[in-house]
């Protein structure tokens, strides 16, 4: 089993003392050391080469993705750690990242750990994506990418592409034009929180639409979007769908 030169950066005492206690007592997991700034942090890292950051989020001098910009290509792995409403939590979940939410639970980080021995293709990708909508102030454009994680691997799919959503309990199946079908590993209020509202609208408990990929609105009841399928449109919603796409242009 490979073990990973691990480095802890973070700011507040208490947890960082859980992260070394959990480190120590992880299998795959070697300590490298402990940084409590972005400064700290980069000369740290530089002086050790790790193979693992376990990296808070908003640190005293700055934030992960302050640091992260002096390693453009890093050799490292990240699991991020984050108080639950960060924004930067959103960003994370577009690259399909590994966070840990404070208060930490030893559980998933177990299973953090355990995922770090596999062999995730365009990791480098993934963290690039997760960097860009970082950024302050981004406006939502159809060009952007998310990173969709399905049972068996993770797809980089544009937010233009995407026609609908359904839901399907703990999953999601998510049909992309011109007619590909993704089943995700995660529940639709995941992408609720995460797709930008100026782009996607939930018209009824089970679905998601693209808004630019809606054809027209039947008086029965149904959204028909580019790709013929209708969407049923909740009837406490028709109002406010209506409302939405009379002044969406």
């Amino acid at each position: 089993m490979r073990r990973f030169k691990t480095i802890i950066v973070e700011d507040e005492p208490s947890p960082r003392k859980e992260l070394e206690w959990l480190v120590e007592r992880t299998p795959q997991l070697e300590h490298a050391g402990t940084a409590d700034s972005v400064e700290a942090a980069r000369e740290l890292i530089i002086a050790r080469q790790p193979d693992l950051l376990l990296l808070d989020i908003q640190l005293k001098d700055g934030t992960a993705f302050d640091l992260l910009h002096h390693f453009p290509n890093p050799a490292f792995r990240i699991i991020f750690i984050t108080a639950f409403g960060h924004h930067a939590i959103r960003a994370i979940r577009f690259g399909a990242l590994d966070y840990l939410l404070k208060p930490l639970c030893h559980e998933e980080f177990s299973q953090a750990a355990e995922r770090l021995q596999e062999q995730e293709l365009a990791y480098q990708q993934r963290l690039e994506l997760a960097r860009e909508m970082a950024l302050p102030g981004k406006p939502a454009d159809p060009d952007d990418r998310i990173c969709i994680p399905s049972v068996d691997s993770l797809h980089m799919i544009r937010l233009g592409d995407i026609v609908h959503l359904a839901g399907d309990g703990a999953y999601t199946s998510i049909t992309l034009h011109p007619g590909k079908k993704i089943t995700a590993s995660r529940p639709l209020k995941h992408y609720e929180s995460l797709l930008p509202p100026e782009q996607f609208i939930r018209p009824h408990q089970s679905w998601i639409v693209n808004r630019s990929r809606i054809a027209k609105y039947l008086k029965s009841g149904f959204l028909v979007m580019d790709d013929q399928s209708e969407i049923p449109v909740a009837t406490r919603k028709r109002d406010l769908i209506i409302q939405l796409l009379s002044t969406y242009r």
